[in-house]
């Protein structure tokens, strides 16, 4: 058994996601693949699992070329995809959720089904109870009901997209085992992570991506600074460094922990001081958001203490946060910043300027058109969100802020911007910084992050690993850090 990709080419746009890839993954192979955020994983993996179609190349399976237009496609040619949360129906039982889905004119056996759950977990280690309600299982066991699930449709190869990011460290081992099993009965495993420990304990070979292109395929086990280097290779410091003049402590963080989805964070303890910008480097799912959103009061801390101005202020409303200067720019501009379908004016209706009871329209207008203007924004007050440029968006959600920000947290302030769009957004949070606003911001961009921060905080699996100064670091040491290797 072996998969081929060959020659595989992928756009969005301008944006070049996979260019000329072409991998070779042998029979019984666990393949790692690795990469930073945007290095074209995510989009490879769609292709190969039928989710996306590839612009060029080919995929093919045993030397016979698949046309894979569906996952059905896919998984009728023998290839199944386990997907960071397990795609299980929680409502039903085991035995139910392995018949769901499944053509209605094929005719299943519910005593056949249940005796072939119990042969695959007798081989594979499984604990799976056909009675059971998926809703009861853990992470992990929902892992296994998928795998269980693929493995009975007939997958010869199986990708794991980030498959330990919301399991215990027994789960983990547990999983692994697994895999090994698989790898063992001649199955091709796909390994997806940025987790370099992982990589380097369960892979035979790892494809390291970098910016859509393939970089290198390695044996491992192999030096660790092999593949930091593969991974984050290339980084120039393009613009001097920022260099801000610091005020008092603002906002403390005390042993915060949080949770929100698959996504947690533990034990996070730092310090923000006034006009003090602080870069939060890692992969996705690692943590950046959810500390993003619980600093503004969008999630609440279960354990741990946040105080501002020396008042423990953990667990306010998010209206007090709000009252209070701090705010919340998302990474998804249009879909989750702003409204879809409203107008540039009756944004600005909907800041809270104005009486609650009335709008007063011609105000709104006027403000929308003095913001259009300041903010060099490429519309009109009729426009639509859904009608201008991510740039033009970005400026947007700047220009709906309130003046007098205490704390302003961000994620990928520039992803996907131009160079012009990009200097204009961070020399407004600079002139925000200098008039004492916290901005603490996420990017995937090293440079963006020792170009802007004064300090830079690496998240790794919940948790805060580095705490770095921009002026003393490396991109190799932020690099390592985010694969999860500490010195």
């Amino acid at each position: 058994m072996s998969l081929k990709l060959l020659n595989i080419s992928k756009s969005f746009g301008t944006v070049l996601a996979n260019n000329d890839i072409s991998v070779n993954i042998g029979q019984g192979e666990i393949h790692g693949l690795l990469g930073e955020n945007g290095a074209g994983k995510s989009t490879l993996v769609n292709i190969i699992s039928g989710s996306l179609t590839s612009d060029a190349g080919t995929v093919e399976l045993d030397g016979e070329y698949l046309d894979l237009s569906s996952p059905t496609d896919a998984i009728e040619a023998g290839i199944g995809i386990l997907h960071q949360e397990p795609l299980v129906f929680l409502p039903f039982s085991i035995v139910d959720n392995f018949l769901a889905g499944l053509p209605k004119s094929r005719d299943f056996d519910r005593k056949l089904v249940r005796d072939d759950i119990h042969k695959i977990s007798q081989e594979y280690g499984f604990d799976l109870d056909p009675d059971t309600v998926a809703s009861s299982l853990t992470i992990g066991e929902r892992q296994q009901l998928e795998m269980a699930r693929l493995l009975w449709m007939g997958a010869r190869v199986l990708i794991l997209d980030e498959p330990t990011t919301a399991i215990s460290e027994a789960q983990r081992e547990n999983l692994f085992r697994t895999i090994e099993r698989l790898a063992a009965n001649g199955m091709s495993v796909i390994f997806v992570s940025h987790k370099l420990d992982e990589i380097q304990s369960i892979c035979d070979r790892v494809t390291v991506l970098r910016k859509g292109v393939l970089i290198d395929t390695l044996t491992v086990p192999c030096p660790t600074s092999d593949l930091v280097n593969l991974m984050f290779g290339g980084y120039t410091q393009s613009i001097p460094q920022n260099q801000t003049v610091l005020g008092q402590d603002l906002l403390i963080l005390d042993g915060i922990c949080a949770k929100e989805e698959t996504s947690t964070i533990e034990e996070v303890h730092c310090k923000f001081s006034e006009g003090e910008i602080i870069g939060l480097a890692g992969l996705e799912g690692a943590g950046q958001r959810l500390l993003l959103r619980n600093i503004t009061g969008l999630t609440k801390t279960y354990r741990g203490s946040t105080y501002f101005k020396g008042e423990n202020i953990t667990n306010h409303s998010y209206k007090w946060y709000m009252e209070n200067g701090f705010h919340y720019l998302p990474a998804d501009r249009a879909g989750e910043g702003l409204i879809q379908g409203l107008t540039i004016t009756e944004h600005f209706a909907l800041t809270g300027n104005q009486s609650r009871k009335t709008i007063d329209w011609n105000k709104s207008r006027q403000i929308a058109e003095c913001k259009l203007q300041e903010y060099s924004i490429r519309g009109t007050v009729t426009s639509k969100p859904e009608d201008l440029s991510g740039g033009n968006q970005q400026r947007l959600l700047l220009a709906l802020m309130p003046d007098n920000l205490s704390v302003l947290s961000m994620e990928h302030p520039t992803r996907g911007l131009d160079i012009e769009s990009a200097e204009w957004i961070w020399q407004e949070l600079l002139d925000r910084s200098k008039g004492g606003t916290t901005i603490i911001f996420s990017s995937s961009d090293i440079n963006e992050l020792i170009n802007f921060s004064d300090r830079i905080l690496v998240c790794f699996s919940g948790k805060i690993i580095g705490n770095l100064s921009s002026k003393e670091t490396t991109p190799y040491e932020i690099g390592s850090l985010i694969g999860g290797v500490q010195s």
